[in-house]
């Protein structure tokens, strides 16, 4: 029985070094920083986006582009919600607002901080 590993054939075969099983600290990828909602202020743009799809013949706005966790994405959807006076709900990196408030959400986000557009 053959007891050459794959990867030795092939650097063999191409003169390349073999890479490690066991990639140290610093090859290994870190995890994505998902951090508080406030700390993302001016830092990624949010699209604010109108959606009628899907939804019985009723507008929807949808906030998207978010990179915080869900915690601070609630937050941040509290606040439109209450400030705007509308229902709406928060998950999976997206604010939705029951209706068509793209202008109001687009006024209130950019008064929190966050840079935003219409799409």
């Amino acid at each position: 029985m053959n007891t050459t590993d794959w990867k030795d054939a092939l650097g063999k075969a191409f003169n390349m070094p073999v890479p490690e099983d066991n990639p140290t600290d610093e090859q290994q990828p870190q995890p994505e920083d998902r951090g508080d909602a406030l700390e993302q202020q001016g830092k990624a743009r949010l699209d604010i986006v109108l959606e009628k799809k899907g939804r019985g013949g009723k507008q929807a706005t949808i906030v998207t582009g978010f990179t915080c966790d869900e915690a601070a994405l609630k937050d941040v959807a509290s606040r439109l919600k209450r400030s705007l006076g509308v229902g709406g709900s928060a998950r999976g990196g997206e604010i939705l607002i029951q209706g068509d408030f793209r202008q109001r959400v687009l006024a209130e986000l950019t008064t929190m901080g966050f840079k935003a557009r219409i799409i």
